[in-house]
């Protein structure tokens, strides 16, 4: 999904947005009784509005003007006016309160299906979208659409039903009033139809340049250390400012047109009024009317425009609700690009014995870049393989392609002989186990970090895998050891620490396969160590493959597959491919893993 700009979004025009808002709609289902119940409400609210008008006019012509004043007549009147206001209170309290209930739950709803369909979709996905923008479909358009049920949902039935009891009770007052007040509406349908368009236009550009604004802000928030670093803090503040500037502009052109909109009809609804001051008045000295006739109509004409006045400002809303659901509806409408095949084979952990083969795979990102060709290798069940190469080479694309990140273009990926399209996503990652060269730490304690947050694998295990890696004596230097609460991202702990715990994790989740992606690139040489040591212990009884910056790492590996240009142009043990005297004794060479106690080791 490419982002769209404004004058894009203009093109495709209101009818996408407001039939994204309509497939919304299937999210209130759960609530119809709740909104059945405001419908209601509604119906008892509106008719305590317009009763009391009437009322008055009863009184005034009836019980107060009448050649017999009837003050047991007033007094009727009075009380049962008191009672349809506190009808009306009661009725308004209710309906406000259960449709911010049902409108909330209903967003949540939505907020929690968008959040789930994000993270169902493949890394292609993320490739192409930009965190802050995800953010904001999450966030902001959710908060938007959630207007729609709740402000937007309740004026347009309160008010449109509020419009036509008005227009019934003028007409019973007096019909020929109540005709030319009718000739207003087709005036009020061409201000809303000149307007329309232009506040549409308005709110696209606004809502896209306030994503921006988020991804911008995402985007700086998480590369801050090489803004410093690079002294590009006013750079960076001045590109911020210039989009805050331009979403500043729309904001102006948004409200300048609402306010004009909404100021039209105000102007638009005096005039009647007056209108009807002067046509009434002259109805009440020739005794065509009664005064409290012409004081109940002067209520009603009021109460006609009130509603018409609220519904046109809740275009705002209406309009801002369709861009932020024609938005919601984007990402939904992505499938992810990896999901599990209709017959997928389900795989008991306990049964995996870990042997990973690639069969003549080709992949590319983009179909005309392959950055893998025709690759093809077999790793033996419970054996420790090391892959090496020049940067670029593809080694983190061959991980990616065996975890499911990606599906190959051509050729097959295999576990135990069964080709991975064929196994459930679900048993797939829970076979093969996954860590990158930046640990990924959760805002919560090291135990719940270990353990992934799940109840099911208690502390004692979680001990037991940190003490495996080494990292339980780290751990228990910190604060409160493994109750100790880690903020965003681990950043109270050092890289090694959040290092050392992501491999305590990988070892309690206890996967059959174990990738290790450039993990020890970040560590210390102490703390590399201490993993290496713990990793031995780990490698046992379980298929290991390690992506490796430094070559120490892979020494003792059972073979190394060296990778260049998207091949495997060399592989054997580490002593072997010495021996050949190629690409891999030319990195060798050069990476200083090529120093024992001081010594240059040549090539042998």
């Amino acid at each position: 999904m490419s982002a769209l700009t404004p004058s894009e979004q203009a093109r495709r025009g209101g009818n996408r947005s407001m039939g994204s808002l309509l497939k919304l709609l299937p999210f209130a289902k759960r609530y119809r009784w709740h909104f059945a119940a405001v419908v209601l409400l509604v119906i008892v609210y509106n008719a305590t509005t317009v009763l009391p008008p009437y009322l008055v006019k009863i009184a005034i012509d009836s019980d107060i003007s009448g050649p017999r004043p009837n003050l047991h007549g007033l007094w009727t009147i009075s009380l049962l006016y008191v009672g349809v206001v506190l009808l009306s209170v009661a009725a308004n309290y209710l309906q406000i309160l259960l449709v911010q209930y049902a409108g909330q739950s209903v967003v949540r709803e939505i907020r929690v299906a968008l959040f789930q369909h994000i993270e169902r979709q493949s890394m292609a996905f993320f490739d192409t979208n930009a965190i802050g923008r995800l953010v904001t479909n999450v966030s902001s358009d959710t908060e938007t659409v959630s207007q729609f049920f709740t402000n937007f949902f309740l004026s347009m039935l309160r008010d449109g039903l509020s419009l036509v009891m008005v227009v019934v009770a003028m007409f019973e007052l007096n019909v020929r009033i109540a005709a030319w007040s009718m000739l207003l509406i087709p005036v009020l349908f061409g201000i809303s139809a000149l307007y329309r368009k232009r506040l549409r236009r308005a709110y696209q550009t606004t809502r896209t340049r306030l994503s921006n604004i988020m991804a911008f802000l995402a985007e700086n928030l998480a590369g801050i250390r090489i803004i410093q670093i690079f002294h590009q803090e006013q750079r960076q503040a001045a590109r911020f400012d210039a989009l805050n500037r331009s979403h500043r502009q729309a904001s102006v052109v948004e409200y300048r047109t609402s306010v004009l909109f909404n100021r039209t009809f105000e102007m638009l609804g005096n005039a009647a009024v007056a209108a009807v001051v002067w046509i009434g008045g002259g109805a009440v000295l020739h005794k065509t009317i009664l005064f409290g006739t012409l004081y109940a109509f002067i209520n009603y004409i009021r109460q006609f425009f009130q509603p018409i006045n609220a519904i046109t400002q809740q275009w705002n809303t209406l309009q801002s609700a369709a861009v932020a659901a024609d938005r919601i509806g984007q990402v939904l409408s992505v499938e992810p690009a990896i999901v599990d095949a209709p017959n997928a084979f389900p795989l008991a952990l306990e049964a995996v014995r870990g042997e990973v083969e690639f069969e003549h795979v080709t992949f590319a990102y983009k179909s005309e870049v392959p950055v893998l060709r025709d690759v093809s290798f077999r790793v033996p069940a419970g054996s420790f393989v090391g892959i090496v190469g020049p940067t670029g080479a593809g080694k983190s694309s061959l991980m990616s392609l065996l975890i499911r990140f990606y599906d190959p273009t051509s050729g097959r990926i295999l576990l135990d002989g069964r080709d991975i399209r064929d196994i459930r996503q679900t048993d797939l990652h829970r076979a093969v186990g996954f860590v990158q060269q930046e640990a990924n730490l959760f805002t919560g304690t090291v135990l719940d970090n270990i353990r992934l947050f799940r109840d099911d694998i208690s502390r004692d295990a979680v001990i037991a895998a940190a003490e495996a890696v080494g990292a339980h004596e780290v751990v228990n230097r910190l604060p409160d050891g493994y109750d100790t609460f880690l903020y965003s991202k681990g950043a109270n702990l050092s890289m090694g620490e959040r290092q050392l715990i992501s491999f305590a994790r990988i070892v309690c989740l206890n996967p059959r396969v174990l990738i290790l992606d450039e993990a020890t690139a970040n560590l210390d040489s102490h703390t590399e160590a201490l993993v290496s040591r713990g990793l031995q212990a780990v490698s046992a009884n379980r298929t290991t493959l390690v992506i490796a910056h430094r070559l120490a790492t892979v020494r003792r590996a059972d073979c190394i597959y060296v990778v260049n240009q998207g091949r495997i142009v060399e592989s054997g043990p580490h002593e072997a491919l010495l021996c050949r005297g190629g690409l891999y004794a030319e990195m060798y060479a050069k990476s200083g893993a090529a120093y024992e106690d001081g010594k240059m080791v040549q090539p042998i």
